[in-house]
Protein backbone atom coordinates (compact mmCIF):
# COMPACT_ATOMS: atom_id res chain seq x y z
CA UNK A 1 0.00 0.00 0.00
CA UNK A 2 2.79 2.42 0.88
CA UNK A 3 3.92 1.17 -2.45
CA UNK A 4 1.66 2.21 -4.81
CA UNK A 5 1.01 5.78 -2.73
CA UNK A 6 4.58 6.88 -3.30
CA UNK A 7 4.36 5.41 -6.72
CA UNK A 8 0.73 7.66 -7.48
CA UNK A 9 2.93 10.59 -6.09
CA UNK A 10 5.95 10.12 -8.60
CA UNK A 11 3.41 9.48 -11.72
CA UNK A 12 1.76 13.28 -10.77
CA UNK A 13 5.69 14.70 -11.02
CA UNK A 14 7.00 12.96 -13.81
CA UNK A 15 4.82 14.72 -16.56
CA UNK A 16 5.94 18.68 -15.45
CA UNK A 17 9.49 18.06 -14.30
CA UNK A 18 10.01 15.38 -17.18
CA UNK A 19 9.35 17.85 -19.55
CA UNK A 20 10.84 20.96 -18.20
CA UNK A 21 13.99 18.32 -17.95
CA UNK A 22 13.93 17.11 -21.38
CA UNK A 23 13.53 20.86 -22.63
CA UNK A 24 16.61 21.87 -20.48
CA UNK A 25 18.46 19.50 -21.89
CA UNK A 26 17.23 20.05 -25.26
CA UNK A 27 19.19 21.44 -27.90
CA UNK A 28 16.45 23.96 -29.06
CA UNK A 29 16.42 25.46 -25.15
CA UNK A 30 20.10 26.61 -25.68
CA UNK A 31 19.20 27.73 -28.95
CA UNK A 32 16.66 29.97 -27.65
CA UNK A 33 19.17 31.15 -24.89
CA UNK A 34 21.79 32.10 -27.29
CA UNK A 35 19.62 33.31 -30.18
CA UNK A 36 17.61 35.59 -27.55
CA UNK A 37 20.91 36.65 -25.81
CA UNK A 38 22.07 37.31 -29.35
CA UNK A 39 19.51 39.24 -30.51
CA UNK A 40 19.58 41.66 -27.15
CA UNK A 41 23.25 42.54 -28.05
CA UNK A 42 22.48 43.63 -31.54
CA UNK A 43 19.82 45.59 -30.06
CA UNK A 44 22.09 47.04 -28.60
CA UNK A 45 24.30 47.82 -31.21
CA UNK A 46 21.16 49.00 -33.43
CA UNK A 47 20.81 51.68 -30.72
CA UNK A 48 24.02 52.78 -30.25
CA UNK A 49 24.52 52.67 -34.64
CA UNK A 50 21.16 53.76 -35.95
CA UNK A 51 19.90 56.02 -32.61
CA UNK A 52 23.17 57.29 -31.90
CA UNK A 53 22.77 56.31 -28.47
CA UNK A 54 26.68 56.29 -27.01
CA UNK A 55 27.47 53.57 -24.40
CA UNK A 56 28.92 53.84 -21.17
CA UNK A 57 30.89 51.88 -18.99
CA UNK A 58 27.92 50.18 -17.11
CA UNK A 59 26.63 49.81 -20.74
CA UNK A 60 29.66 48.02 -22.06
CA UNK A 61 30.30 45.63 -18.61
CA UNK A 62 26.06 44.86 -19.07
CA UNK A 63 27.09 43.68 -22.84
CA UNK A 64 30.08 41.52 -21.70
CA UNK A 65 28.22 40.08 -19.07
CA UNK A 66 25.72 39.38 -22.26
CA UNK A 67 28.50 37.98 -24.26
CA UNK A 68 28.87 35.66 -20.91
CA UNK A 69 25.48 34.34 -21.81
CA UNK A 70 25.85 34.20 -25.55
CA UNK A 71 28.67 31.97 -24.93
CA UNK A 72 26.85 29.67 -21.94
CA UNK A 73 24.43 29.26 -24.68
CA UNK A 74 26.22 28.51 -27.36
CA UNK A 75 28.50 25.85 -25.24
CA UNK A 76 24.57 24.44 -23.85
CA UNK A 77 23.70 24.43 -27.66
CA UNK A 78 26.61 22.42 -28.85
CA UNK A 79 26.91 19.85 -26.15
CA UNK A 80 23.27 19.95 -25.71
CA UNK A 81 23.21 20.80 -21.98
CA UNK A 82 24.25 17.23 -20.86
CA UNK A 83 27.71 16.30 -19.05
CA UNK A 84 30.48 18.27 -17.94
CA UNK A 85 29.63 20.66 -20.53
CA UNK A 86 25.72 21.13 -19.89
CA UNK A 87 27.05 21.74 -16.02
CA UNK A 88 29.50 24.37 -17.44
CA UNK A 89 27.18 25.95 -19.43
CA UNK A 90 24.42 25.92 -16.91
CA UNK A 91 27.02 27.45 -14.27
CA UNK A 92 28.02 30.71 -17.25
CA UNK A 93 24.76 31.15 -17.87
CA UNK A 94 23.62 31.70 -14.17
CA UNK A 95 27.23 33.72 -13.34
CA UNK A 96 26.85 36.29 -16.12
CA UNK A 97 23.28 36.70 -15.65
CA UNK A 98 23.79 37.81 -11.77
CA UNK A 99 26.62 40.10 -12.71
CA UNK A 100 24.67 41.59 -15.50
CA UNK A 101 21.80 42.25 -13.13
CA UNK A 102 24.55 43.59 -10.64
CA UNK A 103 25.55 46.22 -13.26
CA UNK A 104 22.46 46.89 -14.40
CA UNK A 105 21.12 47.59 -10.60
CA UNK A 106 24.87 49.37 -10.67
CA UNK A 107 24.05 51.34 -13.67
CA UNK A 108 19.94 52.56 -12.30
CA UNK A 109 21.91 53.89 -9.08
CA UNK A 110 24.02 56.38 -11.27
CA UNK A 111 20.84 56.93 -13.28
CA UNK A 112 18.68 57.92 -10.48
CA UNK A 113 20.94 59.18 -8.01
CA UNK A 114 23.40 61.16 -10.44
CA UNK A 115 26.36 62.87 -7.67
CA UNK A 116 29.41 64.48 -8.76
CA UNK A 117 31.04 62.15 -6.10
CA UNK A 118 29.51 59.49 -7.77
CA UNK A 119 30.20 58.68 -11.20
CA UNK A 120 31.15 56.25 -13.80
CA UNK A 121 34.12 55.76 -15.17
CA UNK A 122 35.10 56.83 -18.35
CA UNK A 123 37.27 54.35 -19.02
CA UNK A 124 36.15 50.77 -19.26
CA UNK A 125 38.62 48.59 -17.05
CA UNK A 126 39.09 45.15 -18.40
CA UNK A 127 41.88 42.71 -17.16
CA UNK A 128 44.80 43.31 -18.88
CA UNK A 129 44.72 39.58 -20.50
CA UNK A 130 40.91 40.12 -21.47
CA UNK A 131 40.50 43.47 -22.83
CA UNK A 132 37.07 43.57 -24.70
CA UNK A 133 37.30 47.21 -25.36
CA UNK A 134 40.80 46.82 -27.26
CA UNK A 135 39.84 43.65 -29.00
CA UNK A 136 36.43 44.82 -30.05
CA UNK A 137 35.96 48.52 -29.89
CA UNK A 138 33.35 48.87 -32.17
CA UNK A 139 31.04 46.49 -29.43
CA UNK A 140 32.95 47.09 -26.27
CA UNK A 141 34.57 50.89 -26.41
CA UNK A 142 32.29 53.23 -24.10
CA UNK A 143 31.90 56.82 -24.58
CA UNK A 144 28.83 57.71 -22.63
CA UNK A 145 27.77 59.02 -19.67
CA UNK A 146 26.59 56.85 -17.26
CA UNK A 147 23.76 59.16 -15.10
CA UNK A 148 22.64 60.03 -18.85
CA UNK A 149 18.94 58.98 -19.36
CA UNK A 150 18.51 59.01 -23.31
CA UNK A 151 15.92 56.13 -23.56
CA UNK A 152 12.60 54.80 -21.92
CA UNK A 153 9.84 52.81 -23.18
CA UNK A 154 6.81 52.00 -20.64
CA UNK A 155 8.17 54.54 -18.07
CA UNK A 156 11.66 52.37 -17.39
CA UNK A 157 15.03 52.90 -18.90
CA UNK A 158 17.61 50.70 -20.31
CA UNK A 159 19.03 49.45 -17.72
CA UNK A 160 16.19 49.00 -15.61
CA UNK A 161 15.00 46.39 -18.78
CA UNK A 162 18.37 45.10 -18.25
CA UNK A 163 17.16 44.41 -15.04
CA UNK A 164 14.62 42.07 -15.51
CA UNK A 165 16.04 40.36 -18.51
CA UNK A 166 19.00 39.69 -16.57
CA UNK A 167 16.30 38.44 -13.49
CA UNK A 168 14.80 36.38 -15.56
CA UNK A 169 17.77 34.97 -17.46
CA UNK A 170 19.13 34.32 -13.58
CA UNK A 171 15.86 32.34 -12.48
CA UNK A 172 15.67 30.35 -15.75
CA UNK A 173 19.22 28.99 -15.41
CA UNK A 174 18.47 28.90 -11.45
CA UNK A 175 15.39 26.78 -12.15
CA UNK A 176 17.32 24.23 -15.08
CA UNK A 177 19.85 23.33 -12.35
CA UNK A 178 17.53 23.09 -9.60
CA UNK A 179 15.47 20.35 -12.76
CA UNK A 180 18.92 19.06 -13.22
CA UNK A 181 19.29 18.69 -9.48
CA UNK A 182 16.76 16.96 -8.59
CA UNK A 183 16.19 14.69 -11.56
CA UNK A 184 19.99 13.32 -10.19
CA UNK A 185 18.72 12.96 -6.86
CA UNK A 186 15.58 10.85 -8.07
Amino acid sequence: MVKSAQNNNRADQPVTSGRLLRFSRSSAAWALLTLGSLSLLLTALFFQYVQGYAPCVMCVYQRAALAGVILAGALGWLASGNGVPGALALTGWLAASVEGFLLAKEHVDYQLNPSPFHQCSTVAEFPVWFQLDAWWPAVFYPSGDCSSIDWQWLGLTMPQWLMGIFAVLAGLAGLFILIRLAAARG
